[in-house]
């Protein structure tokens, strides 16, 4: 019997490249929180350099986590983990509040061990609520996912400095438009291995065409050293403080609350759909990373939404593809030249691959929404009003602001927000009274098998 797609082990050049191709989707998304963080804090260039290769070199093993497993731990899907950027907010207001600035790196690292242990023993429980997740919910999560993604390539496609004088000038939209319209070329008029790897090609492609215009910088690998180990409490033993404590869990629960979604989304593109199972062992590995990220300097570690857009896109299923991606995230941390190399990319190049990427996340929604029976009155109320509070902190970024911080941590994920709007809406809808009687409301797993029986 042929091995399921998801478990195909590809030659050795093709997994390569395709991994290749998933640390240049995730990149940017990794090194931004520490580079944040790490600016709030004043660390020095030196000290800048070594946080963003910990962050990567922890990814790496939160991907091995993910993809590869064991015992109970990681939900064996081709999923990239890497920081989570809901924790930036909370960490950054934890380095306000520390009077000695060198403090603030082990608060936050003993706050995200505490919390990461804490979403390790609650795992199981949170992964009950897959009941409650209907295609009505998941397309409309799902949908949610890549809108909130199309901002990023937005943004990028502007340029790497919002507060420069060229941000958004055509150079850069041009660069943007011409990776986007390469990666377009290639995917309509190639076949096989090209066709698959049509967004790295864009990548490189984007980023020689961008030399002429002084838009690629160079900078990063001269000055790169070539090895470099992320040495174990850098920054100083864990110290732990109730309040950044209470604040990294509430990112968590936001963080586990995504990954959930990202695994039925996930689940669904490449035709194993996430089970209770699936999905405790995949939050087991998100939090036991982010319990174990602090030990090599790292921050909480989730699975990267934007990945599933490069999945649903290549059709490239084997999670041993994503693995290779994370043993590639390992040697960047190991070698900061490496790392340095997907870092010359420029950030117009990448917005133009990742218009495709997140764009294709939005689709795969609404191709679940198109079986989640909206014919049905109720399920369109549902969905509308979940896309509608899923995309406020889009469309109106100051909405919540006069809300506690830690409200905001939740409310400003529209992933979060639109989520639990879905879900409860769901559950008032077609559960409760006769609305449960009046309404379809197939589980996953079942629309799951359903598919697979038409095809």
């Amino acid at each position: 019997m042929a091995a399921h797609p998801v478990d195909e082990k590809l030659p050795a050049l093709k997994m390569a490249t395709s991994g290749l191709q998933h640390v240049a989707a995730m990149y940017a998304g990794v090194v931004a929180p520490p580079l944040i963080v790490g600016a709030a804090i004043g660390l020095s260039a030196t000290e800048l350099t070594f946080l963003t290769g910990a962050c990567l070199f922890t990814a790496g093993l939160a991907t091995f986590l993910q993809t590869l497993g064991f015992w109970k731990i990681g939900a064996r899907l081709p999923f990239v983990n890497g920081v989570t950027f809901a924790g930036v907010a909370p960490m950054t207001a934890v380095v306000a509040a520390t009077d000695d600035k060198s403090d603030a790196l082990p608060i936050i690292f003993g706050a995200v061990i505490v919390a990461g242990l804490l979403g390790f023993v609650a795992a199981p429980f949170f992964s009950k609520a897959i009941r409650f997740f209907p295609p009505v919910v998941t397309g409309s999560v799902i949908t949610l996912i890549g809108v909130s993604l199309l901002p990023v390539a937005f943004g990028w496609a502007q340029g790497p400095n919002p507060q420069a004088d060229d941000y958004g000038s055509t150079t850069y939209l041009t660069l943007a438009g011409v990776t986007l319209l390469i990666v377009l070329l290639l995917r309509r008029f190639t076949r096989g291995f090209v066709k698959q790897i049509a967004v790295l090609i864009g990548l490189v492609v984007g980023t020689l065409i961008a030399i002429p215009f002084g838009a690629t910088d160079f900078g990063p690998v001269a000055d790169a050293d070539v090895v470099g180990f992320p040495t174990p409490f850098h920054f100083g033993a864990p110290q732990f403080q109730l309040a950044a404590i209470l604040s990294l869990c509430v990112v968590m629960v936001v963080s586990m609350t995504e990954s959930t979604a990202d695994m039925l989304a996930l689940g669904e593109i490449v035709e194993r759909p996430a089970d209770e199972k699936i999905i405790a062992a995949g939050l087991r590995a998100d939090t036991l990373g982010s319990a174990l990220s602090p030990l090599f300097n790292g921050f909480m570690c989730s699975a990267f939404a934007q990945n599933i857009g490069l999945v649903a896109m290549t059709r490239i299923r084997s999670r041993y593809v994503v693995a290779t991606g994370g043993g590639f995230l390992v040697l960047m941390g190991l070698c900061p030249m490496a790392a340095s190399l997907i870092a010359v990319v420029p950030r117009p190049v990448l917005g133009g691959a990742g218009i495709v990427l997140f764009g294709s996340v939005a689709a795969s929604g609404i191709q679940t929404l198109v079986r989640a029976g909206l014919d049905k009155d109720n399920n369109v109320l549902i969905v509308a009003v979940s896309l509608a509070v899923g995309i406020i902190p889009i469309t109106a970024p100051e909405f919540y602001h006069s809300f506690p911080e830690t409200a905001k941590i939740v409310l400003d994920s529209g992933i979060s927000t639109g989520c639990v709007t879905a879900v409860v809406l769901n559950l008032l809808f077609n559960h409760l009274g006769k609305g449960r009687e009046a309404q379809d409301v197939t589980h996953p797993m079942e629309a799951g098998e359903e598919i697979a029986a038409v095809r």
